[in-house]
């Protein structure tokens, strides 16, 4: 009889799941915890669960997109993304992306090339599969960061948190990325876009400029280099015959071709290789890049990065908007949205990065020797294309 009654509670606590969440049932979760890879079983990180994003198509107006991927990711008139993937900062990648489709005009005319890790604690084949699961009709493909191409050169920063191998992947993205991609979008993990990315990938470079980005020239440029540089007058002329401002790689329009006809990777590994030698900046990946591209950077406006809401690179703290427009919101500091709205300590700007999250807050229990595998299709390979780039050979 008590077993009866168990079973009559059960069915009326589901029957009322469902009527609370009929009106969100467009958007499905998944658990992503066990999944099978290579040797055996691999466990996502505590449990986590993910809902799947609601599915963006492309209005009458949009150009139809060429059958077969390498013609997607080869079609000039097609988007091209690229951003990190890793599990530490997978939550934002995923809000990221979400964000991009959600404003786009035509969010099947856009291609996102992901760099993962080698040894990152989840192997990339996990993170894609569950990348699928959350965006099945997402055009992406993975390609293998080999860490040793960039690990030698990476000198301590202020933050431990810049000395991931992983924040060089956009030196490379002219060598990891097929050689059709002419033109790239670079995106942080930390951020999300409320318009329509098509405005920004539609900018010109004039001239011979590389790449676009918005620039600040109220910002102190000297403090972005050590006194050491700036006492060296060999070293300081780098920027003589430039005006240089300074601006963030967080966001970036490249021009790809261009980047790999001036080489700009081995300028760049040039200016990190000194470093190593000898103390001229203190700020990770940013230095190289203001060294080779400051003042000779496409501008563009500044809606396209409402950057540093992740407050300054020790406290995190809470800051305001940049005065204007708003296309892009960038976190880029020490503190993160979602650790933020996690730790329920969020500034008020956070709560804008929340409509865009698709993480669940639900965790799993087990018995002492439980394991669960579940969802097949994690398990399917055949939509997922990983690239292994031969780039640091």
């Amino acid at each position: 009889m008590n077993h009866l009654r168990l079973n009559v509670v059960y069915i009326v606590a589901f029957l009322v799941f469902l009527a609370l969440c009929s009106s969100c049932l467009a958007i499905r979760s998944f658990p992503a915890t066990l999944i099978v890879d290579g040797d055996g079983l691999q466990l996502f990180p505590q449990g986590f669960r993910f809902s799947e994003a609601p599915d963006y198509r492309n209005g009458a107006e949009c150009t139809a997109m060429n059958d077969g991927e390498q013609s997607r990711y080869c079609d000039p008139s097609v988007v091209q993304i690229a951003m990190t993937l890793d599990s530490e900062y997978l939550r934002g990648s995923i809000a990221a992306v979400h964000s991009v489709l959600k404003h786009a005009s035509c969010p099947e005319n856009i291609f996102f090339h992901f760099i993962a890790a080698e040894f990152d604690s989840v192997s990339p084949r996990v993170l894609v599969q569950l990348v699928r699961s959350i965006f099945p009709s997402l055009n992406f493909k993975v390609y293998i960061f080999r860490e040793d191409t960039v690990i030698n050169l990476i000198s301590s920063s202020i933050r431990q948190a810049l000395e991931n191998p992983l924040n060089y992947a956009r030196n490379y993205l002219g060598d990891i990325l097929d050689q059709c991609v002419k033109r790239v979008i670079y995106l942080d993990s930390d951020l999300i876009v409320v318009d329509d990315i098509f405005k920004l990938w539609n900018i010109n470079l004039k001239g011979s400029k590389v790449i676009g980005a918005p620039e600040y020239c109220h910002a102190n440029f000297t403090k972005y280099f050590t006194d050491d540089f700036w006492s060296d007058a060999n070293l300081n002329r780098t920027f003589s015959n430039r005006n240089p401002c300074y601006f963030n790689t967080g966001v970036m329009v490249m021009d790809l071709a261009r980047w790999r006809e001036g080489n700009y990777r081995k300028q760049i590994e040039g200016w990190m290789d000194l470093q190593k030698r000898r103390r001229i900046y203190d700020l990770g990946s940013l230095p190289p890049f203001l060294l080779v591209f400051g003042g000779n950077v496409e501008a563009i406006d500044h809606r396209w990065n409402q950057h540093g809401l992740g407050g300054d690179n020790v406290k995190g703290s809470c800051r305001s908007l940049h005065p204007g427009p708003v296309s892009l919101l960038h976190w880029s500091g020490k503190g993160k949205p979602w650790v933020r709205l996690d730790g329920r300590y969020p500034c008020p700007l956070d709560h804008l990065w929340g409509p865009y999250d698709l993480f669940v807050h639900k965790r799993f229990s087990y018995g002492k020797d439980r394991r669960l595998i579940f969802s097949a299709q994690l398990l399917s390979s055949s939509s997922v294309s990983i690239g292994y780039s031969n780039y640091f050979l």
